[in-house]
Parts: structure tokens; C-alpha cells; sequence
């Protein structure tokens, strides 16, 4: 067996990229996944260095009443910047830098448009930073789950379908008997 062989049957490490969380690397055997509803997931990645990120932001940018100054990890603002200089520091080129975008579902009808805002900044970011947006699958009303390999700059994306639980509970009785239930 080939060292070449030997590398394509390494068994892959999950990493999971939480609200607020940023993950960089240039593995082979790296897979970053999330689930997402209103939240975005950029994935950003540089072909030619092989080295790729996640991040996982759950609203576009801070209220006008934020405070100024403090940082907030929740906001797409400061976790894009975060993302594109982690992958600097790990030896990707700005100019080579191209991106996919996941999320930004309105999973509840008559609530704000959180995942549409959302949505509309990432793609207003990468605009204003000049990164090309090779793949995007925004907005709708269902929640995603995204696997992203870093080092490869490959995604995958699948819907996760509303269901709602429209059957009645189950009715007992409110006599106390002394009996125990356990369940």
C-alpha cells in the first residue's frame, strides 16, 4: 500500500462549529459540520494553500446600544473578520479566498426575518472584501446541517424538514392512587 493510498483511507475527524465559533485548518482528514436555522455558516477556503474554515454567527451585527469596544463572538461582523485572519495566519492568500454560504432560514412565520438579515450581510461582506461566493444555499423556513471539509473547499448541505408534533398528548388520570410511574 502507498503512502498515497494510506492518505485517502484515513478515517475523517468531525469537528462541530458551534454559535460563536470559528474553526481553521488545512487537514485532509478534517471535516467541520454545524447545524444552522436563522444563523449563517461561511465556509471560506484558499484552493492553493488547501486550507479552509467554518464560522457559525447568529446575528449580523450588534444592536446601536452595544457597547464599543467589547466583542461579541455571536455577530457575523467580528466572527468574518476572525475567520479570514485565522486562515492568514495559517499561510492562505486574501486574493485567493473564495466562500460558500449556508443558513439563514425563517424557521418561524411572523418573527423578525432574523436568517434573511443574516443572510444579506454575509453576502454584502463578501462582496466589500472582494471574495468570490462559489456556492450559497440561504433562506427558506427549513433548518441545514453543513459538512464542510476545510483543505478541499467541498460542502455538503442537507435540509433538516419542519415537523411539528400535531397529536394530542396523551391524557391521564389526576386521581392519586399511590402508584408510581416510571418512564
Amino acid at each position: 500500500m502507498t503512502a498515497q493510498s494510506t492518505l485517502s483511507q484515513s478515517p475523517m475527524t468531525r469537528i462541530t462549529v458551534m454559535q460563536g465559533q470559528t474553526q481553521v485548518s488545512d487537514s485532509q482528514s478534517i471535516e467541520l459540520t454545524t447545524v444552522l436555522g436563522s444563523c449563517v455558516a461561511s465556509c471560506l477556503f484558499d484552493p492553493e494553500a488547501h486550507i479552509g474554515g467554518m464560522n457559525h454567527f447568529l446575528l449580523a451585527e450588534p444592536p446601536a446600544s452595544h457597547t464599543p469596544g467589547v466583542v461579541d463572538e455571536h455577530y457575523g461582523v467580528y466572527l468574518m473578520e476572525l475567520l479570514i485572519n485565522e486562515m492568514l495566519k495559517s499561510g492562505a492568500a486574501k486574493w485567493r479566498i473564495k466562500a460558500h454560504l449556508y443558513g439563514g432560514a425563517n424557521l418561524r412565520t411572523g418573527m423578525m426575518p432574523i436568517g434573511t438579515a443574516n443572510a444579506n450581510f454575509a453576502r454584502s461582506f463578501l462582496e466589500q472584501e472582494g471574495i468570490p461566493l462559489v456556492h450559497a444555499d440561504l433562506g427558506g423556513n427549513c433548518a441545514r446541517r453543513v459538512d464542510f471539509r476545510p483543505a478541499q473547499g467541498r460542502a455538503r448541505c442537507r435540509v433538516v424538514e419542519n415537523t411539528l408534533v400535531t397529536e394530542k398528548p396523551e391524557t391521564r388520570s389526576s386521581a392519586n392512587t399511590g402508584d408510581v410511574e416510571l418512564f
